[in-house]
């Protein structure tokens, strides 16, 4: 709801209600509540690609994921009708009730990602398979207690501000999806509430490509962390009596 709003507040505003930084800083705050809501309940699994790497790691048992994936999707398609019912008189006013995915009074957006008119789907791709990448990485950072972890409390807020640089840094060529449970059930909404199979067909067939990228990059940002970073941790009480930390020694 925070990030789908505040892109549709720049969209529908012309500009005269927000920039670029808005959309990146509304995605930023949006995660960090999402994970302070969810956190102690389900671990805030608000990303379809980053449960099926806990899945295929072991972290999570695969009975868990149809649950965890439903409930992500649905958040996501009830957000999407959310902002679109907070924003239907703009929303008509902008299009003179004309819904379109391209042209001057392009609306899809609002809701889902689209590459830009330069960017390859090559290059689409790979902008969101690093993305989702530096996105993992960033997390496992966070959560690494065997290493320099955030202090305790402060991940949620890390994470968020984590969302944020990828937004400022990696956003301009496809509006940085980085989940597949934020991309698609926003663009099923679009289809139903009027932009039409436009919302499939657009950027060259654009919709797959936020799915497969993400679950993709994921991997790779856990392998990276694996091999450049977990590999060479220390184990944990070692690690902080070298810190200056209490080593407790039990029988």
């Amino acid at each position: 709801v925070f990030g789908l709003s505040s892109v549709a507040q720049v969209v529908l505003g012309r500009g005269d209600f927000g920039q670029h930084l808005s959309i990146n800083l509304g995605f930023g705050i949006g995660v960090t509540l999402g994970i302070h809501a969810a956190g102690g309940i389900s671990g805030a699994h608000l990303n379809a690609a980053i449960t099926l790497t806990h899945c295929i790691l072991g972290n999570l048992p695969w009975r868990k994921f149809p649950a965890y994936l439903v409930g992500q999707f649905l958040g996501s398609f009830t957000a999407a009708a959310t902002v679109f019912g907070l924003y239907y008189d703009a929303l008509y006013d902008y299009t003179k009730g004309n819904f379109t995915v391209t042209g001057p009074t392009a609306t899809a957006s609002i809701f889902a990602t689209y590459p830009a008119p330069y960017i390859s789907l090559l290059g689409g791709f790979f902008t969101e398979f690093m993305a989702t990448a530096m996105l993992l990485l960033g997390i496992l950072i966070i959560h690494d207690e065997k290493n320099n972890g955030a202090l305790k409390g402060t991940q949620a807020l890390l994470t968020g501000i984590l969302v944020l640089g990828i937004g400022l840094g990696m956003g301009l060529n496809t509006g940085y999806a980085i989940n597949p449970s934020r991309d698609l059930p926003p663009r099923v909404f679009t289809a139903i509430a009027g932009w039409g199979t436009d919302v499939f067909t657009a950027g060259h067939h654009w919709w797959w490509v936020p799915l497969t990228a993400p679950v993709l990059g994921s991997l790779a940002g856990v392998l990276i962390h694996k091999l450049f970073i977990d590999f060479h941790n220390q184990p944990v009480l070692e690690s902080r009596n070298e810190k200056g930390q209490p080593v407790v020694e039990s029988s």
